[in-house]
């Protein structure tokens, strides 16, 4: 199966492919470190804001 790498956007296979999704180690690292250094996240609310409220009530 033909898949494209989430980094590059460069194609890839799925099968023998010990860094998928990725099409190789660098893009693998470079997701990593972006996730590292916070550029990424997942919607919700944080922590704080949950507890500040819990605390108000």
């Amino acid at each position: 199966m033909r898949i494209t790498c989430p980094k590059c956007k460069n194609y890839t296979t799925w099968e023998e492919n010990p860094n998928r999704p990725f099409c190789s180690a660098r893009c693998k690292l470079l997701d990593f470190g972006a996730w590292a250094r916070e550029e990424y996240s997942i919607a919700g609310k944080k922590e704080e804001e949950e507890d500040e409220k819990n605390q108000d009530e």
